[in-house]
């Protein structure tokens, strides 16, 4: 039987494994950790855990620089970076089934052209922190530091970086602007997606405000003070905001801060973006699989995560259930093979190396102060380019000329993932029914040909996330 510790441990060493390449400035940067891990067993024996997806990353791109040609990557959040390469990871065992080789997991369906896991195979999601959005939302103890508590005094956010994300110091006319007091421009973004409150209860880092990283009002880490403005019990803070037509927060001190259950759009690198918080995702894979519409065009039945475990940090056992469970659990007439699940929930006591705390507690200042790091990792146990790092929604170091095109993709972005999903097209044999006789062209069009999955998605807006935001169509339209 696996153990929460063993999962932590193992995505922890695989991580360590990886190129230095994206990985945060020691003593300066933090980022978040999340993977896939395959567990598989027989009446003969039980197999080694091995890691299959990898991601990690802390940014969004906001919706003014999205576009209609998918070869940017949207959303570089670590659960979300984690299920994209999972996704190629299921690509190329579906690509092997295909050819009639062995794939390790996949073992030929009852449904012409089509494949379902193999028994015994299953998979475990690990994130390093608990989920943005209201998963996150969790009642603070005396034990425990906001990680971004609420703020006394403007003056708290003036402190500034000596250098910026790339290592170069900050210019000479900005640091005599800084130095006087001025105000500097500078890109929005938010650690451990928490909000910070100003004095009169303002919220810092909306549009046009820069909220400081790791600002708190205690004594560092460790430190149990709460906010200023509380005279009782406080919860942990989230920066996504309640998408536009659901209950919005109400804001008050202390436990009345949030409201929970809600849908919620995560921050975004100067104007909100269209990217649901992985709360939400997660609650979604527990209903729809973790497949993604194309790739259900070659499953019979939907892939879902048997577990969900987080590494050490602040946690709620039953803000999780009511994040990734409860909210859907009332979910009804969902079509052959979709239902809703429960994984199990468990809680690691081993902490990423490289998360905020730990990064706060062997801070050099003389690096500037703790950030973000701006670099997004994937890997993913495929033969071809395994390792993927990305920064600002291309792949890391592509110049401005070469942008839009091919060489500066990531490998997990919409057209990358497209073009192998199409590729399995072209090698197999005989095409599901789903495939047959249609004529498909874009993105889109092979989307929506996936009945099941739309008939479950469908199923899953109507009784659950009604306010789910949507992106616009024409986004989705690129062949």
């Amino acid at each position: 039987m696996w153990s929460a510790e063993e999962v932590a441990r193992l995505c922890y060493e695989r991580y360590g494994a990886l190129p230095r390449t994206g990985m945060p400035q020691m003593g300066r940067e933090w980022t978040l950790l999340a993977a896939v891990v395959k567990m598989s067993s027989s009446q003969q024996h039980q197999a080694a855990p091995e890691v299959v997806a990898l991601g990690t990353g802390t940014k969004c791109i906001g919706q003014s620089k999205m576009n209609g040609r998918g070869n940017i990557l949207n959303d570089s959040h670590a659960e979300v970076v984690a299920r994209r390469g999972f996704i190629r990871y299921l690509t190329e065992q579906l690509r092997g089934a295909l050819k009639g080789q062995d794939s390790g997991i996949f073992s030929p369906g009852t449904e012409r052209s089509r494949w379902r896991l193999r028994p015994g195979v299953s998979f475990i999601f690990f994130t390093s922190h608990t989920p943005c959005g209201d998963a996150s939302i969790i009642p603070m103890v005396a034990s425990q530091d906001q990680p971004c508590q609420p703020i006394r005094a403007p003056s708290d956010i003036t402190d500034h970086l000596t250098k910026g994300k790339s290592g170069v110091e900050a210019s000479p006319s900005k640091r005599k602007a800084e130095e006087n007091g001025e105000p500097v421009k500078r890109l929005k973004t938010c650690p451990l997606d928490c909000a910070v409150v100003g004095e009169g209860g303002s919220v810092l880092g909306e549009e046009g405000s820069d909220p400081p990283h790791g600002s708190s009002t205690g004594s560092g880490p460790g430190s149990s003070e709460t906010a200023p403005d509380s005279k009782g019990p406080d919860v942990h803070r989230t920066g996504a905001k309640c998408v536009p037509t659901a209950k919005q927060d109400p804001l008050r001190p202390g436990e009345g801060y949030h409201c929970v259950g809600v849908l919620r759009v995560k921050p975004g690198r100067g104007d909100r973006t269209l990217s649901l918080c992985c709360s939400d995702k997660l609650a979604r894979w527990n209903v729809v699989g973790c497949q993604g519409a194309l790739l259900s065009h070659f499953l019979q039945e939907p892939i879902y995560f048997s577990a969900v475990v987080t590494g050490e940090c602040p946690y709620s056992q039953e803000a999780m259930k009511r994040a990734l469970m409860d909210r859907c659990a009332h979910v009804t007439d969902l079509p052959p093979g979709y239902s809703v699940r429960a994984p199990e929930l468990r809680h690691a006591s081993l902490e990423f190396p490289h998360s905020h705390r730990l990064v706060q507690g062997t801070h050099d200042s003389s690096k500037g102060r703790v950030t973000p790091c701006g670099a997004a990792i994937s890997w993913c146990a495929v033969p071809d380019q395994p390792l993927d790092v990305t920064a600002n929604g291309y792949k890391q170091g592509v110049t401005k000329k070469a942008l839009g095109t091919a060489q500066a993709r990531s490998l997990i972005c919409k057209a990358e993932l497209f073009s192998s999903f199409k590729s399995l097209v072209v090698s197999a044999l005989e095409l599901p029914d789903s495939l047959r006789g249609k004529e498909l062209k874009t993105y889109w069009d092979y989307k929506q040909a996936a009945e099941g999955y739309q008939k479950a998605w469908e199923k899953l807006r109507e009784q659950a996330f009604s306010e789910w935001v949507r992106s616009p169509r024409e986004l989705l339209q690129f062949e």
